[in-house]
């Protein structure tokens, strides 16, 4: 179960890594085009930055899962450097239980948000679509981050059973 757990992890940390990489790709292409039409043409693509946000808050998002799977958020780790292997993952354990707390509650806010009726009725400035969606990459983002971060409690559990001096 360990290893499937830690499969799907990994799957889904390639499919973020190229939804990333797509979605910056496409910001930068329609940012691109928007200055050529504007400044060449003098016809600007009304709904470019628009989109060009929308598709940031998503890259931001989806980035923050991706390193949440990769343990390369930005910390503090003067404590933890200082216990021994055993101990120090028991400790990251223990954190990473109260960050999978806070992602689900994250998760359940957002998804509470995001079917209010009015949230769902609200409509872009310029391309009137509909913006729930948008809204509904924060509670998807945040069930990632959370099975991100599931896995990783589960590599620092099973690194501290068989750290040297865990009973065998």
């Amino acid at each position: 179960m360990y290893e499937l757990i830690q499969r799907i992890d990994r799957g889904l940390a390639v499919a973020e890594r190229g939804l990333v990489i797509a979605l910056t790709a496409a910001i930068a292409g329609i940012m691109m085009v928007q200055v050529v039409m504007r400044y060449f043409f003098s016809a600007p693509i009304f709904w470019a930055e628009e989109i060009s946000v929308q598709l940031l808050v998503f890259v931001t998002l989806f980035g923050l899962s991706l390193l949440v799977q990769r343990q390369q958020l930005v910390s503090i780790d003067f404590l933890p450097r200082a216990l021994p292997e055993r101990a120090r993952r028991a400790l990251l354990a223990l954190l990473g239980l109260a960050m999978l707390a806070l992602v689900v509650f994250l998760a359940v806010l957002g998804w509470q948000w995001v079917v209010r009726p009015e949230v769902r009725l609200e409509l872009g400035a310029t391309t009137q679509l509909p913006r729930w969606y948008n809204y509904a990459a924060l509670p998807l983002a945040m069930v990632l981050m959370a099975w991100h971060q599931f896995a990783a409690i589960l590599r620092d559990l099973r690194a501290a059973t068989l750290a040297k001096g865990a009973p065998a």
